[in-house]
């Protein structure tokens, strides 16, 4: 077994360590949301908790870890009561793979023998494997919104449950939950953010002499990782402690209605949705008194439990970059700020914690060694300490490019400076759909055959068998019962008989924008409509969980601005910052935008495009512009891509010929004005009363000719 890079280790990761901690001493706060750039330690930072985490006694041989002294009634290998043997074991560390399936997640009932045997033969899942344990979860944001429900509905209810055909099973599932996701790749619903109790944000230092100790010390790791987690074994020992100590001292701690005050005060000043965020930010508060060593929750708990409980609640947009204004959030606990009756008070936000009364009972509550120490060619021992706590950064929302936006470099030339017109106002868009059935990846946009969803049919099972189809299967096994010998009210089932259901439901899919951004779209309120149309996409495209790409043509060229990515976010960026000016190279962005689809038809065959082109129809540059851009477009329908062109063309003297383009490219056309779902909804309400009146006239003048 590999020797696990030691927590007291990490460098520059304070309010990482200090949220996994907090979760540690509490679980009920509800996991750890960390959100960062690959290469931040991550799940270092995880494996290196687990190995913190206090060991556990369970029954031998329960697959699902049940304590000897409080076993669960309805565990499916009980019952235990009774059982006098004790097995102990270290904590686990539970991954779950983006790629994983709802059985492995859940657990799999075997329908085959429920049906012939009449017993339940339930295999866990990965649920019941992190039971009083830890399950990290890597790219949770790459997870299918399903999957990722079943997870937060497990760690609320800290049970989980499996129901196949009337078949059910029932287990305890409580865990540590830790999840991980790169913004760059898309983001995660509000809703699922919301069940995060923390989130975190992560990035590599920018200071050079951390960096030099970072990669210092993760070479003695990988030279002797033995030697090097025996220099830092003491202070493992002491944080092991430290822990426990915190969670015996937990029930303890003392929530009063001033902290109690400050905390809804809080909440009530950033306008997060619900009550959930209340309750996460006094647990978290209550945590860090006992993680302090205190039985008392003071303000500066309050203010750190702020800190990392509402951040990701505050988002009120999809694009809204996560963050706190700190200087709101300090006002706020100092106008509700009071004394207890009865209790001390609160300390002001510069607090850093108790003095000298901390579990371990050192001068400074036995904390983690300072970040230069210990050195790889120096003693560990007598190496300085620091209380535990998180430094006094400014989390307030960044001024810094979001993610997928390069930063202005300054040394640029004019291009950096390029007039850019500012977004218009976004609208609900009106849904734009791939024709027929696909197969791809769970969403909300178009038809496709998918594992949830309506029952549109039966079939023999290709492989292990999924969902049943009852129904089907009955039907199939019903002439053969006089046949096998049937005795009694009981079905004989043979594999051969067994049907699993076909379902459709909806898929994401990738959404290839071709933004047409030359001279003539350049004019300044024109192009502000046109970004704000495409910015409706977008967030039409995040709600719906697809991929999202972008191709820009202008003064001769065409331009991938943004390959494909599941990162909206970093598309509505890129087209803040799009200039516009030049000549109209259509044949150019069409065909640009043909080599992307190509590329990403081999990388996922399953998950079917379309092509959004906004533009006005023109073609300029070269000979016969528009002759090139209509052999472009005939190209792209070859191949079978789904089209939809945004006629961008304004004035009284129209020429259709974006109209035109969607005609070659086996699409159709709508305008900015009926992009919009209220003007859908307008035209089917104009359509029901035109028919409507019509209908009343001829039986107005059926009447009459009857009289």
């Amino acid at each position: 077994m590999t020797t696990p890079y030691p927590f007291t280790a990490l460098v520059g990761q304070a309010d990482l360590q200090l949220s996994l901690l907090l979760n540690a001493v509490s679980p009920a706060i509800g996991g750890v949301l960390v959100r960062g750039e690959k290469g931040t330690a991550k799940s270092t930072a995880v494996r290196a908790l687990t190995a913190l985490l206090p060991g556990v006694e369970v029954v031998p041989g329960c697959r699902f870890s049940c304590a000897p002294a409080a076993p669960d009634p309805a565990c499916p290998d009980g019952p235990h009561e009774g059982a006098g043997a004790v097995e102990s074991r270290p904590a686990r560390m539970v991954e779950l793979p983006v790629g994983a399936s709802e059985d492995r997640l859940v657990g799999a009932l075997d329908i085959e023998r429920a049906l012939s045997e009449g017993v339940k033969a339930f295999e866990p899942g990965l649920l019941a494997d992190a039971h009083r344990g830890v399950l990290y979860v890597d790219e949770v944001n790459l997870l299918h919104d399903h999957l990722v429900d079943l997870l937060l509905d497990a760690a609320a209810m800290g049970a989980s449950y499996v129901e196949r055909e009337g078949v059910s099973v029932r287990h305890a599932s409580r865990f540590l939950l830790v999840g991980t996701m790169n913004p760059e790749e898309g983001e995660l619903r509000p809703q699922l953010l919301d069940r995060f109790g923390l989130t975190v944000e992560v990035a590599a230092s920018r200071e050079t002499d951390e960096r030099v100790e970072v990669v210092r010390r993760r070479l003695a790791y990988d030279d002797d990782p033995e030697g090097f987690a025996a220099r830092w074994a003491d202070d493992e020992r002491k944080l092991r402690e430290r822990i426990a100590a915190a969670r015996e001292l937990l029930p303890r701690v003392r929530l009063g209605d001033a902290a109690l005050r400050q905390i809804a005060a809080t909440c009530a000043a950033f306008e997060v949705d619900g009550m959930r965020a209340d309750l996460v930010m006094a647990r978290t508060a209550t945590a860090m008194a006992a993680w302090a060593g205190r039985t008392e929750v003071e303000s500066a708990d309050v203010r750190q439990a702020a800190l990392l409980a509402l951040p990701h609640r505050r988002r009120r947009a999809p694009f809204d970059a996560p963050g706190l204004d700190e200087d709101k959030l300090d006002q706020t606990l100092e106008e509700n700020s009071g004394q207890d009756e009865g209790g001390p008070d609160p300390e002001g936000p510069d607090d850093n914690g108790p003095d000298d009364d901390g579990p371990d009972g050192g001068p400074e509550g036995g904390g983690l060694p300072s970040q230069g120490a210990p050195q790889d060619d120096a003693p560990h021992e007598g190496a300085p300490h620091e209380p535990f706590l998180p430094e006094q950064t400014d989390r307030s929302v960044p001024e810094t490019p979001s993610p997928g936006q390069p930063e202005p470099d300054p040394q640029a030339p004019a291009a950096a400076h390029q007039p850019t017109a500012p977004s218009g106002e976004p609208f609900k868009a009106r849904t734009l759909t791939v024709p027929g059935l696909g197969e791809g990846a769970a969403g909300r946009r178009s038809r496709a055959r998918t594992a949830h969803g309506r029952t549109t049919g039966a079939r023999r099972p290709q492989g292990a068998l999924g969902r049943l189809h009852l129904a089907a299967t009955v039907q199939a096994a019903a002439p053969y019962q006089h046949a096998r010998g049937r005795r009694g009210s009981g079905l004989v089932v043979r594999r051969d008989d067994l049907r699993e259901a076909v379902r459709e439901g909806r898929e994401g899919n990738l959404v290839l924008f071709v933004v047409d951004a030359s001279g003539s779209m350049a004019a300044r309120q024109r192009m502000s409509a046109v970004k704000g149309a495409v910015l409706s996409l977008l967030l039409d495209a995040y709600q719906r969980r697809d991929k999202v790409g972008m191709v820009t043509f202008r003064r001769g060229e065409a331009e991938v601005v943004l390959p494909p990515t599941s990162s909206v976010d970093a598309a509505a960026a890129r087209l803040e910052s799009l200039p516009t000016g030049g000549r109209t190279p259509l044949a150019a962005g069409l065909l640009r935008a043909r080599e992307v689809l190509r590329v990403e038809r081999l990388r996922d065959p399953a998950r079917r495009p379309l092509l959004v082109t906004v533009t006005d129809g023109r073609a300029t540059g070269g000979a016969e512009p528009l002759v090139r851009a209509r052999q472009a477009a005939r190209l792209l329908a070859a191949d079978g891509a789904a089209s939809v062109v945004v006629d961008c063309e304004a004035g009284h003297v129209r020429l259709g010929l974006a109209r035109e383009l969607a005609a070659e490219l086996g699409g159709s056309a709508v305008t900015l004005d009926e992009l919009r779902a209220d003007a859908v909804t307008e035209l089917v309400r104009r359509t029901t009363d035109s028919h409507n009146s019509r209908a009343a006239q001829q039986a107005a003048g059926q009447a009459g000719r009857a009289a």
